[in-house]
C-alpha cells in the first residue's frame, strides 16, 4: 500500500509511453506533474477520468501542469485508448508494476465481497522540485481536473 506522503520526494522512474518512447520523471524537473494511476484502459471509470483530464487539459496547461497516466496495460493498448478518446497526454505502460510498486498503488481490493489484488486509483501532484504536494487516494473521476486545480490553489 501507499507509504508515500505529501512532502516526500517523488520516486524517479523511466517507462515507455503509448508511442514506445522512453519517458522519465526526471525529465520533468522544473515542471508541475499530475501523475495519475488507473487500473485499465477503456473501462468505464478509467475512461471517465481520462476524458475529464482531456476535456480540461487547457485548464491544466494554463496552470502549467504536465499530465502522465500510468496503468499496468501494455503500450499497444495505451495507443488504442489514446487514439479512441483523443487523449492529449502521456500514458505509460507498466505491466511489470515497476512504477506502480514504487508508488505503492497495488494492493488488495474488494468488489461485491470478493477480494483480489489490483491497482488503487491514485493521483500524485508533484511540484517543480519533484516533491509530492498532494495525493488523491480517491479521485473524483468526473471532476478530477477541477479538484487538482482547486487543491493546488489552496496550497
Amino acid at each position: 500500500m501507499i507509504t508515500l506522503k505529501e512532502g516526500d520526494k517523488a520516486p524517479l522512474f523511466t517507462g515507455k509511453d503509448q508511442n514506445g518512447n522512453k519517458v522519465s520523471l526526471g525529465s520533468y524537473k522544473g515542471k508541475k506533474v499530475v501523475l495519475y494511476f488507473y487500473p485499465a484502459d477503456d473501462t468505464p471509470t478509467c475512461t471517465i477520468q481520462a476524458c475529464n483530464l482531456r476535456d480540461n487539459f487547457a485548464l491544466l496547461k494554463k496552470q502549467e501542469f504536465e499530465v502522465i497516466g500510468v496503468s499496468p496495460d501494455e503500450t499497444a493498448k495505451h495507443k488504442k485508448f489514446e487514439t479512441k478518446y483523443k487523449l492529449p497526454f502521456t500514458l505509460i505502460a507498466d505491466p511489470d508494476h515497476t512504477i506502480i510498486d514504487k508508488y505503492g498503488v497495488w494492493g488488495e481490493k474488494q468488489l461485491y465481497g470478493r477480494k483480489y489484488m489490483g491497482l488503487h486509483r491514485t493521483t500524485f501532484v508533484i511540484d517543480e522540485k519533484g516533491i509530492i504536494r498532494k495525493i488523491f487516494l480517491r479521485p473524483r473521476s468526473k471532476q478530477h481536473a477541477e479538484e487538482i486545480v482547486k487543491a493546488w490553489e489552496t496550497m
